[in-house]
């Protein structure tokens, strides 16, 4: 029982995965998780298939199946919470997602996809990590399974790992990127649709607003010092573009949020 987490620290795994994480757990004093755009490509595994596991994506209802895929959300997902749930999952790296499952990121947006579709392939895949008895076992299995489908990262590819994960220091607009990325402008849109499934100017917004998630969690930084810090223009701006990720504004999901980030959770009273 209990939630866990493994951050690769060696190469090559941690040029592929941001981070493996498994939830097993019961849900008597909460009836519903909201989870706000992470701004991630991720793989989830469902061992308790047999217990409805529904959630509302985009004003539509959706089963979780077994396996699944999902790739950068612009709008909350609710969960109905079972009274027991079993995920394990892992969160690849953006840039590397194409040369894992021969599709690029962008294709998986907005969407939870059942893997069997993508590749039937994952259907024994379930069935071997559900044999595996602890987390330590199944982060092993599937790290081996990931590092046969991959192929070293190019520099290129690196740098904008470090960009999507937060990591790099380069200022979040056009005519640095392209100069950074020895990329045209027009060439710097197809990019960032292919990995994303948006265009630049929307996703240098996410990158923004994803800071600002991060920065609420993990600094002590007031809302206006979040918001000078993540480069919008002004307060006002830093509101609009939180309010249309989330349907908060960044005082509603401080006053929120859990000790996950991007994730809150209604309890039973």
């Amino acid at each position: 029982m209990g939630t866990h987490f493994y951050i690769p620290s060696e190469r090559p795994l941690k040029d592929a995965v941001q981070y493996f994480w498994q939830v097993n757990r019961n849900n008597f004093n909460c009836k519903q998780e909201t989870i706000v755009p992470k701004g991630v490509v991720e793989i989830v595994f469902n061992f308790f298939p047999e217990t409805t596991f529904t959630g509302k994506l985009y004003n539509k209802d959706f089963t979780i199946p077994k396996s699944f895929i999902q790739g950068y959300h612009y709008n909350t997902i609710e969960l109905a919470l079972p009274e027991s749930q079993f995920l394990f999952g892992v969160v690849l790296h953006t840039a590397v997602t194409k040369h894992i499952l021969k599709i690029p990121a962008g294709e998986f947006a907005r969407q939870c996809i059942d893997l069997t579709e993508v590749d039937p392939s994952f259907n024994s895949l379930w069935h071997q990590l559900a044999e595996k008895k602890n987390f330590s076992d199944k982060v092993s299995h599937l790290s081996d399974w990931l590092l046969k489908r991959m192929c070293c990262l190019n520099p290129r590819e690196l740098a904008l790992n470090e960009m999507f994960t937060l990591k790099s220091d380069i200022a979040l607009y056009v005519p640095n990127l392209s100069e950074w990325l020895c990329y045209s402008p027009r060439h710097l849109s197809r990019m960032f649709y292919e990995l994303t499934g948006m265009n630049t100017e929307q996703t240098l917004l996410y990158l923004k607003y994803l800071k600002a998630v991060n920065l609420i969690h993990y600094s002590g930084l007031s809302l206006t010092q979040i918001a000078y810090a993540c480069e919008f223009s002004d307060q006002s701006h830093f509101i609009k573009v939180f309010k249309s990720f989330t349907e908060l504004t960044p005082n509603e999901y401080k006053n929120r949020k859990s000790e996950i980030a991007c994730h809150y959770f209604e309890h039973v009273r």
